[in-house]
C-alpha cells in the first residue's frame, strides 16, 4: 500500500435529502480510516476539473450522475467510482454499503482503471455557428415534437452510407449501447471496445438495421428537410434544436473516460442481472 494518503473527492448528483443520507453514511466511515484526505465535495455542476489533482472521484447518484461528472471534468478526465443512488447502475455499481465493504480494496489501490471510449459532437448551424459537445453514451437527431419522419443523410469518413427514414437516428458509444440504443433494437458491445453503433429509431424500412463501425472515423450527419421540433440530444441530459441545413459531425473524442473496477466485477454478470437474463427455461419432470 502506497505510503501517501488516498486523495479522494465526492461529486454528488444534487443536494436532495437521499444524497444527503448516503454521504453522511459515507462519511462516517471514512473518518475512521487512517490514509484518507478528502480534498472536496461538491454538486457535480460546481465542480472545477482544473483545480483537482484527486486520486479518484467518487460520484453520488446514479448513471445519468456519471454522465453529468465526466463532461464536467473536459479535458482532465480523473479516475471514477460511481455509487448507484438511481435505478439500473451499469455504471454506478456500488451501494453506499458495498462501497465500506470495499473501501479496504480502494485504500490499497487494488482497483483498475478502464479507459472507455468518450465522443466529440460538432454541431455546425445553419446560420454559421459552431457548437462542440463531449459525450460518453449518444448523440440522438430526434423528430421528437415533430410527431413526424425525419431523414437523416450519414456519411462515415466521407463516403455516403444511406439515408434513415424515421423517428430518428443513434451514433452510440459501447458505453451507451445498453441505454437508448439498446431500447431501440441496437446491439450490446463490449464497453471496451472502440467501435460506434448506428441504430436507427423505428426505421421507415426494415431492412436499416443497426451498423458497427470503427471508432476512429468521422461520422457526419445531414439532414435536408427537418420538421420543426426535432431535436439534437446529446447522452439524454443535453437537449437543443435542430434545423434544416443544420450538419453534425462525430468523431472519437480525445480523452477517454476512466472508470476504476474493484476485484471481482464481471461484465456479463453484471448484464445478466440488470437485464434480467434468465437463460434457458428450467422444465420441470410431468
Amino acid at each position: 500500500m502506497s505510503d501517501r494518503p488516498l486523495n479522494i473527492m465526492f461529486l454528488q448528483r444534487d443536494q436532495s435529502t437521499h444524497i444527503q443520507t448516503a454521504w453522511d453514511q459515507i462519511h462516517q466511515y471514512l473518518k475512521a480510516q487512517p490514509s484518507v484526505y478528502v480534498s472536496s465535495v461538491s454538486v457535480i455542476e460546481d465542480f472545477d476539473p482544473d483545480n483537482s489533482d484527486a486520486d479518484l472521484v467518487i460520484v453520488l447518484g446514479g448513471d445519468g450522475a456519471i454522465l453529468r461528472a465526466c463532461r464536467q471534468m473536459r479535458l482532465n478526465q480523473l479516475p471514477m467510482i460511481g455509487i448507484n443512488l438511481g435505478r439500473l447502475g451499469f455504471l454506478a455499481d456500488l451501494t453506499p454499503d458495498g462501497f465500506c465493504k470495499n473501501f479496504p480494496l480502494i485504500l490499497e489501490r487494488k482497483y483498475k482503471i478502464v479507459e472507455h471510449l468518450m465522443f466529440e459532437c460538432k454541431h455546425f448551424l445553419a446560420d454559421g455557428t459552431t457548437n462542440s459537445y463531449l459525450g460518453l453514451n449518444e448523440v440522438v437527431i430526434s423528430s421528437a415534437g415533430a410527431m413526424s419522419m425525419i431523414d437523416v443523410e450519414l456519411a462515415v469518413d466521407n463516403e455516403l452510407v444511406t439515408t434513415y427514414s424515421g423517428d430518428g437516428l443513434i451514433i452510440s458509444t459501447p458505453v451507451g449501447s445498453t441505454a437508448h440504443s439498446l431500447s431501440a433494437g441496437g446491439p450490446i458491445l463490449k464497453q471496451d471496445l472502440q467501435a460506434f453503433v448506428i441504430t436507427p429509431i423505428c426505421p421507415h424500412t426494415p431492412s436499416n438495421r443497426p451498423l458497427v463501425d470503427n471508432a476512429s472515423a468521422l461520422y457526419s450527419l445531414t439532414a435536408a428537410n427537418v420538421p420543426p421540433g426535432a431535436m439534437l440530444v446529446i447522452d439524454g441530459q443535453i437537449k437543443v434544436p435542430y434545423s434544416s441545413g443544420d450538419r453534425l459531425e462525430i468523431s472519437k473524442a480525445t480523452v477517454a473516460f476512466k472508470l476504476a473496477r474493484i476485484p471481482g466485477f464481471n461484465y456479463y454478470s453484471r448484464l445478466n442481472r440488470k437485464l434480467g437474463w434468465g437463460g434457458q427455461p428450467k422444465y420441470g419432470a410431468e
